[in-house]
């Protein structure tokens, strides 16, 4: 049309296609990040369910097991008993063994003296008749609670009882013509056929230190008193399940090793005392 404003265009040749535009919609990428997003908010919520199970079962085993030491071993009810459960516990509940249990307790009272206790049970069976895997225990004794035990061996000066260094002293008096001479002497303390033994390894005449012979030579018989070795049984006042295997002297303290028997949980005889020979 004359005075139109618009370009008018040219029908197409016969023999040419229409081509109409593409107004299909893109094709939408598939969002995948949500997914793994709430795969591992449940894997969280999993692992965070797990471990609070994982504490509470924990707490109920440890209180439980504090609880039958306090009332095994007949100790107060507000007595500081410490346990604690190595590795997994929930896993332990479901094979039926845990894999490590300590417990530690001071002042702990063995019949004839008492002590810091700490044991230590690996492969603890918690149903059925199964044994222990193995089990040891070591006992701390003061010098106040080792002239206590020592109170009770005949003959010997327990009142005189002193640790220094590395041995456990004391003074022994010979008498000789009326006159009597305080022998200091110090003990070597071990372990031998679960008895406790103390063998003399130094001796000291007033401010002197003195040999064997000696001794021997100034006191003649006598001196048998001070050179001879101290046997003192500790069986008596320990479960026969629990053997004494080694004893050192450190830091003011006598520390002894005690062997513990699988069988303790089982065989009632094993938590008799034991008896001395």
């Amino acid at each position: 049309m004359p005075g139109s404003e618009h370009e008018t265009l040219p029908l197409p040749e016969p023999g040419q296609r229409w081509v109409l535009a593409d107004t299909a919609r893109p094709e939408r990428r598939r969002r995948v990040w949500p997914w793994i997003v709430a795969l591992l908010v449940v894997a969280g919520l999993l692992v965070g369910a797990w471990f609070a199970g994982e504490w509470l079962a924990r707490d109920i085993v440890e209180r439980a097991i504090r609880t039958q030491v306090v009332q095994q071993l007949d100790l107060a009810a507000d007595q500081q008993v410490d346990v604690e459960v190595g590795g997994a516990v929930l896993p332990g509940l479901i094979v039926g063994e845990l894999d490590e249990v300590r417990i530690a307790a001071e002042d702990v009272s063995f019949d004839a003296f008492a002590g810091d206790v700490e044991v230590v049970a690996r492969a603890v069976p918690i149903r059925g008749e199964q044994d222990l895997g193995s089990a040891s225990a070591t006992v701390v004794v003061d010098e106040d609670q080792l002239r206590t035990l020592l109170a009770g061996v005949e003959g010997f000066p327990a009142d005189t009882i002193a640790i220094e260094g590395s041995e456990v002293t004391a003074t022994i008096e010979l008498s000789l013509f009326g006159a009597a001479f305080p022998i200091g002497v110090g003990f070597d303390i071990a372990a031998a056929t679960g008895d406790l033994v103390l063998t003399p390894s130094s001796l000291r005449l007033g401010d002197a230190d003195v040999g064997a012979d000696e001794l021997r030579a100034r006191f003649g018989g006598i001196a048998d008193a001070v050179l001879r070795s101290w046997d003192v049984c500790v069986a008596e006042s320990l479960p026969q399940a629990l053997t004494l295997t080694d004893v050192q002297v450190s830091e003011g303290r006598v520390v002894a090793l005690v062997d513990i028997a699988p069988g303790i949980m089982n065989d009632p005889q094993l938590r008799d005392p034991g008896s001395c020979a």
